[in-house]
C-alpha cells in the first residue's frame, strides 16, 4: 500500500504502509544495521518514529474518504514505554481511541518478528488542513480556515 502523503523521514527509514482504515493503521519496517544502536537492537528513535507515524495514520484514517485527501495531523504530545529490545522486522500498530473536531487521541504498539510487544505509546495529535501552495504542500491549522 502506498503512503497517501510524502513523509521523507519515514521513506528514509524504510517504512512500509501495510493497512490504514477505520481508525487503525499498520506500518512495518525491516530493521537494517544503520537503524540499530551499538547493541545491534532497534534504536529508540526508530521505534518512537514508527509509533508516531502509525498513530498519526490511525488518526487520519477516518478522514481518507474526503475529496481533498482528508486532514493532516501534527503531534502535540507522545509518551512511550519500551518493554524489551527490538530486533528483526518491526510491526507498528496504531489505533484511534477518540477524537474531537481538532484533536485525536491514539495509542500504538510495536511488535518484533516473533510478535512480542517491544514498545507502547499514547499520543495526542492536532488536525490540520493540507493546502497546495506554489507546488508545495502547506498545512494550516483548522482554526484559521
Amino acid at each position: 500500500m502506498k503512503f497517501s502523503v510524502h513523509i521523507p523521514f519515514a521513506e528514509l527509514l524504510g517504512f512500509e504502509l501495510v493497512s490504514m482504515g477505520d481508525g487503525q493503521a499498520q506500518i512495518d519496517v525491516p530493521l537494517r544495521d544503520d537503524l540499530c544502536n551499538s547493541w545491534q537492537m532497534a534504536h529508540g528513535g526508530v521505534t518512537m518514529t514508527l509509533l508516531d507515524v502509525v498513530m498519526a495514520h490511525a488518526a487520519r484514517s477516518p478522514e481518507m474518504h474526503l475529496p481533498d485527501g482528508g486532514r493532516g495531523v501534527l503531534t502535540i504530545e507522545m509518551k512511550t514505554s519500551f518493554m524489551r529490545p527490538a530486533t528483526g522486522r518491526l510491526r507498528g500498530m496504531g489505533k484511534l481511541l477518540t477524537s474531537t473536531s481538532s484533536l485525536a487521541f491514539c495509542e500504538g504498539s510495536v511488535f518484533d518478528e516473533s510478535d512480542v510487544l517491544v514498545a507502547h505509546a499514547t499520543g495526542t495529535f492536532k488536525f490540520l488542513r493540507t493546502l497546495a501552495v506554489g507546488g508545495r504542500l502547506v498545512e494550516r491549522q483548522l482554526a484559521s480556515s
